[in-house]
C-alpha cells in the first residue's frame, strides 16, 4: 500500500469518527424527538405543533438578525487562531466573541420585546400571542450567548464536547417542552422555548469549562481590533441567516393562509422528519470538516480532496436513509407523531428529494465560506432563497403544503449546479469518478423508490423500496469499510472484505 493511500485512509477514518460521534449524539436526540414530537401531537394536534413551529421561526429569523452571524464566523476566527498554536492569540479571540455574543443578544431580546405585537399580528393575524412571543425575546439572549460558546468549542474542534452538548440539550428539551405541555397546554409553548434556551446555556457554561482559555484583559483598541474582523465576516453570514430563515418564515406563513394553522403542522412535522437523518450528517460537516477546510483553504489540492471525500462519505451514509425514509414515510409519520399526521408523508417524500440533493451541495458551499468570499457568499444565497420564496409562492396555493415540499426540492437543484459552478471557479474544484458514480446511483434510485409510491399500490411500492434500501445500503457499507484503514477493522471484517475483492 502507497503513502498516499494511506493517508487517504487516515483522512476518510478521521471523517468517519468524527460523524460517529455527532452522528452518535444525533441518534440520541432522534429518539428525543421522537418522544417529543409524540407529545406534541398526542397532546395539541396538528394545530399546536403548527403554533410551536411558528415560535420557533420567529426564533430563528430573530436569532439570525440579532446574532450578526458571529457564531459562524467565530468559529472561522477560533479556527485560525488555534491553526498557529499562539494561546494568547486564542485567548483574545475567545474573549471578544464572548462579549460580542452577549452584547448582541441583549439587543436581539430589547428589540424583539418591543416588536411583539406587530409580529403575533403578522404571524397569527391576531394579537391573542403577544404575550408568548415576547417572551422568545428571553429565549434570544440565551441562545446567543450559548452560541458564542458553541462557536469556540466548535473552532477549537472539540468534537467530544459538542457530542456531549447536544445530547444533553436535547434531553432537556424534550423533559422541560413535553412536562410544560401536559401541564399547562398550548400556552406552555413559549415559556418551553425561553426554558430549554436557558437549560442550553446552563449546559454549555458546564462544558466549556473543560477549555481552559484563560480570560484576556483587553482595552478598547484591541477588543475593536478584535471584533471587526467577527462582525465584517459575521455580516455575511447573518444575511444569509436572515435570508434562509426569513425564507421558512415566509413559506410557514404562506401555508397557513393557504391551509391554516393545521396545514402548518403537517408541514413542520414532514419538515422536522426529513431533517432528522441527514441531520447528523450536516452537523459533522460544521462541527469538523469546515474548520478542516478552512485551515486547508489556501491549499486548492488540499481543499479540493477533503471536498471529495466529505462527499463520498456522505452519500454513502445519506443515502440509505433517503431510500428508507422515502420507502417507509407512511410508517414514520404513525411512529413519530399521530394517524392525524398521515397527509404529511406525501410532503416527507418531496422533501427527502431534496435533502439528497443538499447533503451532496453542502460541502461545495462550505468552500465559499473557507475562502472568506463574503460578497460571493451572500449573492448566491440572495439569489437561492429569492428562487426558494417565489417556488413557494407559485405552487403553495396551487398544491398546498406540497407545493412547499417541493419548491425545497427546486432550491437545491439550483443550488447543486451554482455552488459547483462557484468552486470551480474559486479552486479549480472537479467531482471525483466516485461521486459521480455514487451520486448517480442513489439520485436514480431515489427516482425509482419515489415513482413507485407514487403510482404501485401501497404494498408494492413498500416491497420495491425496502429491496432497493437493503441492496443499496449493503453496498454504502461495503464501500465504507473499503475507505477505513485495514487496521481499524475488526479482524472477520477484514476476511469478509478480502473475500469479496
Amino acid at each position: 500500500m502507497t503513502a498516499p493511500q494511506t493517508d487517504r485512509q487516515q483522512s476518510y477514518f478521521h471523517i468517519l469518527k468524527s460523524m460517529a460521534m455527532i452522528g452518535g449524539s444525533s441518534v440520541i436526540n432522534v429518539l428525543f424527538s421522537i418522544v417529543k414530537n409524540k407529545a406534541l401531537a398526542i397532546l395539541l394536534g396538528p394545530a399546536g405543533v403548527g403554533q410551536m413551529s411558528l415560535y420557533l421561526s420567529i426564533v430563528d429569523l430573530a436569532q439570525a438578525l440579532a446574532g450578526f452571524g458571529v457564531q459562524s464566523s467565530g468559529v472561522r476566527q477560533i479556527a485560525e487562531s488555534a491553526g498557529t498554536g499562539d494561546t494568547d492569540r486564542i485567548a483574545r479571540t475567545a474573549t471578544a466573541l464572548r462579549r460580542t455574543s452577549v452584547v448582541l443578544g441583549l439587543i436581539g431580546a430589547v428589540l424583539l420585546a418591543a416588536l411583539a405585537s406587530p409580529i403575533a399580528n403578522l404571524t397569527f393575524g391576531d394579537d391573542q400571542h403577544t404575550l408568548g412571543v415576547a417572551l422568545l425575546a428571553l429565549a434570544i439572549l440565551l441562545q446567543l450567548v450559548a452560541g458564542g460558546q458553541i462557536a469556540l468549542t466548535q473552532g477549537m474542534r472539540d468534537i467530544a464536547s459538542l457530542a456531549r452538548i447536544q445530547i444533553l440539550s436535547g434531553l432537556a428539551t424534550t423533559c422541560i417542552t413535553v412536562s410544560l405541555v401536559f401541564l399547562f397546554g398550548p400556552a406552555a409553548l413559549a415559556p418551553a422555548i425561553v426554558m430549554s434556551a436557558a437549560a442550553l446555556l446552563l449546559i454549555c457554561w458546564w462544558s466549556g469549562r473543560k477549555l481552559r482559555i484563560s480570560r484576556q484583559t483587553m482595552s478598547t483598541g484591541e477588543l475593536v481590533e478584535e471584533v471587526a474582523p467577527l462582525l465584517k465576516l459575521g455580516f455575511a453570514f447573518m444575511l444569509s441567516g436572515i435570508l434562509g430563515f426569513g425564507a421558512a418564515y415566509v413559506i410557514r406563513m404562506l401555508v397557513t393562509w393557504e391551509g391554516g394553522i393545521a396545514a402548518a403542522g403537517q408541514y413542520q412535522a414532514a419538515w422536522a422528519l426529513g431533517g432528522l437523518y441527514a441531520g447528523f450528517i450536516l452537523q459533522a460537516m460544521g462541527a469538523d470538516f469546515y474548520p478542516r477546510l478552512t485551515a486547508a483553504a489556501s491549499d486548492h489540492t488540499a481543499a479540493n480532496r477533503l471536498v471529495n471525500e466529505q462527499t463520498q462519505i456522505s452519500l454513502l451514509l445519506g443515502g440509505p436513509g433517503v431510500l428508507a425514509t422515502l420507502t417507509f414515510a407512511p410508517v414514520a409519520m404513525w411512529l413519530f407523531y399521530s394517524p392525524e399526521f398521515y397527509p404529511a408523508a406525501e410532503i416527507l417524500r418531496w422533501i427527502c428529494l431534496g435533502v439528497l440533493l443538499r447533503i451532496v451541495s453542502w460541502p461545495l458551499g462550505y468552500v465559499i465560506i473557507a475562502k472568506g468570499r463574503q460578497m460571493i457568499f451572500f449573492f448566491s444565497e440572495v439569489v437561492s432563497h429569492s428562487l426558494h420564496v417565489v417556488l413557494a409562492v407559485l405552487l403553495v396555493p396551487r398544491l398546498g403544503p406540497t407545493g412547499a415540499a417541493i419548491a425545497f426540492l427546486g432550491l437545491y437543484v439550483w443550488q447543486g449546479f451554482m455552488v459547483y459552478a462557484i468552486a470551480r471557479h474559486l479552486t479549480q474544484f472537479r467531482w471525483s469518478g466516485a461521486n459521480v458514480r455514487t451520486g448517480a446511483l442513489f439520485i436514480v434510485a431515489s427516482g425509482l423508490v419515489f415513482c413507485a409510491t407514487q403510482y404501485l399500490a401501497p404494498w408494492q411500492a413498500m416491497a420495491a423500496g425496502t429491496l432497493v434500501t437493503l441492496v443499496l445500503g449493503l453496498h454504502a457499507l461495503r464501500s465504507l469499510l473499503s475507505l477505513l484503514p485495514p487496521e481499524s477493522l475488526p479482524m472477520p471484517v477484514r476476511a469478509l472484505l478480502s473475500k469479496s475483492v
